[in-house]
């Protein structure tokens, strides 16, 4: 593969030089850990390549050069978002897949898929990229980014619970835990930009899904996990949620509602009452759950934050010991599986889906109704008695032996 000339622009420094082609792509990739700095983006690359001493950056000296040189030119610009490319290499796309050399694959490299944020801008012009560039910039700018945990997290949250719970109190109503949540999801604030709650934790839940997904693919071929975004960088601080963290932060706010109202004292004044439910929320958030293998929420969305997958090994996740493919699996598996979470048991209502909008959704919806519609039809047509079947009695006839078993029987399995 050539050679091309590559410009790393951050917001405080631009870095020029020749790289291979091979280099420039794996960079694109690298976008990914959504690196602000030169040097963040040197440590991303380590998610596709190792090196012991010289960097795959170490051609690129301070200053810009955007004269094309031999297969071409191209810019990453992390300051305004724009990659810009003129170049014979390859077609780039926000979305695609990179070479990655691995050292305990079979052949020695794996193929990692990898998709961009839609923050990203591709143009495929040097001048269309000096004419837009300090727009993108200034306007990148001129809105910091957002904290947004401090809100969903914060004191916020457990000042709406706490005075909606007061005012509920009494009610006998089944639906008012789903009905205050439904409201602090739904409401659009000012700390967040004029955003909802939950268009914030779905604003790049597709991107953090993908990440994720690419990871574990790697992780899974390539033998070893894939570096993690570092504690220190915004990508991690200001880092949008993921399904692990959304399905978390549903049974959060589930519980703090819960407590609230299954232990209220009247002898707490309000300012009592969120103090506790401070102390309530970062118990919940620090302990150990039965409901995911024993491990905190914090550490999932800690985890999930850093871009690290929840890995078991294959005898970790044996469900039946008696059966012989999960005992050659957890025997022979070598691989890493991955434990997910996937929102099964929230409220299937549009406030809690993970459909951008209500049209998605009711789509959705009626593909649902469709499908269940049709089966009945078909179930009627086949006579099939679904309610009436004694399906203990049908697995042992199975075996040859029919009988029926009273409420009383041990059952055979």
């Amino acid at each position: 593969m050539s050679e091309i000339r590559l410009n790393i622009v951050d917001r405080d420094n631009i870095h020029s030089g020749e790289v291979h082609g091979y280099v420039a792509e794996l960079a694109v990739a690298a976008l990914t850990a959504e690196p602000e700095t030169f040097a963040e983006l040197e440590l991303a690359m380590r998610r596709f390549l190792k090196w012991d001493e010289h960097s795959p950056f170490a051609r690129l000296y301070p200053g810009e050069n955007l004269e094309p040189y031999d297969a071409g030119v191209m810019v990453l610009d992390l300051a305004g978002g724009v990659i810009a490319t003129e170049s014979s290499c390859s077609d780039l796309e926000a979305e695609g897949q990179v070479r990655v050399e691995a050292e305990f694959a079979d052949d020695g490299e794996v193929w990692v898929p990898f998709k961009l944020s839609q923050d990203w801008l591709i143009v495929r012009s040097i001048p269309e990229y000096e004419r837009l560039r300090p727009e993108r910039r200034d306007a990148r700018l001129a809105v910091p980014p957002l904290d947004a945990r401090a809100v969903l997290y914060g004191s916020p949250l457990v000042e709406f619970i706490a005075q909606e719970c007061r005012a509920e109190r009494g009610s006998t109503d089944d639906d008012r835990f789903t009905r205050i949540h439904t409201k602090w999801m739904m409401a659009p604030r000012p700390d967040l930009g004029g955003k909802t709650p939950r268009e914030v934790l779905l604003d790049k839940k597709e991107f953090v899904d993908f990440e994720m997904h690419s990871r574990a693919l790697q992780w899974s071929f390539a033998g070893e996990c894939p570096p993690h975004i570092p504690v220190e960088s915004d990508a991690y601080r200001f880092a949008g949620f993921g399904i692990h963290e959304n399905v978390l932060y549903y049974y959060m706010v589930r519980e703090l509602l819960e407590v609230c109202f299954d232990y209220y004292d009247p002898k707490r004044t309000i300012n009592d009452e969120i103090e506790w439910l401070e102390g309530i929320k970062s118990t919940w958030l620090k302990m150990e759950n039965p409901h995911f293998s024993l491990r905190t929420p914090g550490a999932l969305i800690e985890s999930e934050r850093r871009r690290i997958n929840i890995s078991m090994s294959a005898k970790e996740i044996l469900i039946d010991e008696d059966c012989p493919c999960c005992q050659a699996m957890a025997a022979d598996f070598s691989t890493p599986m991955f434990w997910h979470l996937d929102g099964c048991n929230m409220d299937q209502t549009y406030e809690f889906s993970f459909h951008e909008t209500r049209e998605a959704y009711d789509a959705e919806q009626r593909e649902w109704d469709e499908f269940h519609a049709k089966w009945e039809r078909e179930r009627k047509e086949r006579g099939d008695e679904i309610d009436d079947v004694d399906w203990v009695a049908e697995a042992r006839a199975i075996d040859g032996e029919s009988v029926s078993l009273s409420d009383d029987d041990e059952l055979p399995f």
